[in-house]
């Protein structure tokens, strides 16, 4: 069982953005900068593109208002999506506010942030949120 199917299954806390039936958005609590969210399928499939065709097409539909909140939240650029799932066996996409594409450069130090921080940051993104 993967560290996302635990947050997903409640085991493990985390700082939920959105959830539907097939879809879990949280905050990635080593975030490149602030308003990082992973996109989880509710499925344990460790490559993105083997994931089922219908979970692939409903992806981007479920973070489509989850990356609306992010821009409002946190002024950007746009908010770029990447696929690298390396760090878990389990796919996911992150949703990164941008400036330029520097700021999608996986190798950079990541932000430690509090709990507090963390919290704040996931009440802006819900303030902004609507589906």
């Amino acid at each position: 069982m993967t560290i996302f199917t635990r947050i997903i299954n409640g085991d493990i806390p985390s700082y939920k953005i959105a959830e539907n039936d097939k879809f879990y958005a949280f905050l990635d609590i080593f975030p490149m900068v602030l308003g990082h969210v992973l996109v989880v399928p509710k499925i344990e499939v460790d490559k993105f593109f083997d994931v089922p065709d219908t979970f692939l097409a409903e992806i981007l539909v479920f973070a489509k208002p989850i990356s609306q909140a992010i821009e409002k939240a946190f002024p950007c650029a746009r908010v770029g999506c990447e696929v690298i799932g390396l760090e878990v066996p389990h796919a996911h996409l992150h949703l990164v506010p941008i400036q330029d594409t520097d700021d999608l450069n996986f190798t950079r130090p990541k932000l430690s942030l509090s709990p507090e921080e963390l919290k704040a940051v996931q009440a802006k993104i819900l303030q902004h949120l609507r589906f």
